[in-house]
């Protein structure tokens, strides 16, 4: 049997769902279905953001947004210009959800449950007339004259026009490979650090500013680093990564970082700020109490890494252990073993070449009636909403090129 469809939309995730609303919103005669391999749709958007959803990221400047983005800075510019995260707001206010913002410029539903996110998106499907069929995994992809046609284990399906939002599905990339598409191999990019290393031993849960160097490397990052037990995650480490990505997976993610607790604070001068704390402190333990902006349990470890005993006073240190103190506080060496995926929030860099996709329409410049949207592109952000942006702009990109 043969179903027949105007334009068919390859993935039900968050990219998928919002470009076919947006399609219909716009031409309500089109005839439209979402085709999802899983039995669930939206389940990336259920657990992002620890099941609240971070939809966007306050940062209203289309070409300061696009500097989130490690792959794809460049190509967004334009579509940012076009569809931001301020149009992102607005969207869902008029289909009835309301978002806040967060300290750290994260925006989340104000009920902060991502469960609100997929209510809104399969209200619309249904109110829209379109159809969403789960258990759908694609076997084969074929254009014809003026069509697509969709073999999926179940049946087959004819469409004018195409959509993939598939996400990093290497399955669906190799068959688009085999249409001509180029695909840039997928590594990680979102992911923490495996550390083993005495100074963070039993201090999980810590978390403090931190700048963080790759050594051998231009890559550096500052933000909050938090330690856990299987070595160091936060916003700064992720940062890195996402940045690094191509770098650390050509070195086998074994690598050395230097860590500077005080960031921007040379070695020089911590070492002069600890001469002054040695007058100013001098009949205190060193280890008893952080002077500094550190969390104590840090503070002490790094005080005994530097060959300081547990019961010495400031006015007992010697020039060396002063040194060496400064120098575990803004160069500390640690170890790289590996690396362990951040949550569930799997990110790759990798997908289809960019120079294959016409970004003022989201078409691909090899087929007509070819559309990409979201993750499917070799396009991946920081985490903060980022990624979910992308999605929004690039499906409704989609949505205002087809009619």
């Amino acid at each position: 049997m043969i179903s027949k469809y105007d334009i068919l939309i390859i993935g039900g995730g968050a990219a998928g769902f919002f470009t076919a609303i947006n399609i219909v919103e716009k031409n309500p005669q089109l005839k439209v279905a979402i085709l999802e391999r899983g039995k669930t749709v939206l389940e990336k958007v259920r657990i992002s953001g620890g099941g609240r959803c971070n939809v966007t990221h306050a940062c209203f400047v289309p070409n300061d947004l696009a500097k989130f983005y490690p792959r794809g800075e460049k190509e967004l510019r334009g579509p940012f210009h076009q569809f931001c995260s301020g149009d992102t707001i607005e969207w869902f206010e008029k289909h009835g959800v309301e978002l806040k913002i967060e300290e750290d410029g994260r925006m989340f539903p104000t009920t902060d449950s991502s469960t609100t996110i997929i209510n809104c998106f399969q209200n619309a499907t249904k109110k829209l007339g379109i159809d969403v069929l789960t258990s759908q995994s694609i076997q084969s992809l074929y254009k014809g004259d003026g069509y697509w046609k969709v073999e999926t284990h179940h049946e087959s399906y004819l469409c004018q026009q195409l959509v993939m939002t598939t996400g990093s599905n290497p399955k669906v990339w190799d068959m688009l490979q085999e249409l001509g598409h180029t695909i840039v191999p997928p590594v990680a990019s979102l992911f923490t650090f495996n550390i083993k290393d005495a100074r963070i031993k039993d201090l999980m849960g810590i978390a403090s500013l931190a700048q963080v160097t790759v050594k051998d490397s231009k890559l550096d990052a500052t933000g909050p680093l938090l330690i856990t037990h299987w070595g160091m995650s936060g916003p700064g480490i992720l940062r890195l990564s996402a940045w690094g990505a191509r770098i650390l997976a050509e070195r086998n993610y074994q690598f050395s970082i230097l860590v500077n607790w005080l960031p921007e604070t040379t070695p020089e001068e911590a070492a002069t700020l600890l001469k002054d704390l040695k007058l100013e402190h001098a009949k205190k333990v060193v280890s008893k109490k952080s002077p500094l902006a550190l969390p104590n349990r840090l503070w002490e470890s790094l005080v005994i890494a530097s060959g300081i005993a547990e019961d010495t006073k400031w006015a007992d240190l010697s020039k060396l252990q002063l040194q060496q103190l400064a120098a575990q506080l803004t160069a500390g060496e640690y170890k790289v073993n590996g690396k362990s995926t951040f949550k569930e929030e799997f990110v790759t860099a990798g997908g289809i070449d960019l120079k294959e996709i016409n970004f003022k329409t989201m078409q691909s410049k090899l087929h007509d009636g070819l559309y990409f949207a979201g993750e499917i592109v070799n396009i991946d952000a920081i985490t903060g909403g980022f990624n979910f942006q992308n999605a929004w702009t690039s499906g409704f990109i989609v949505a205002s090129s087809i009619h």
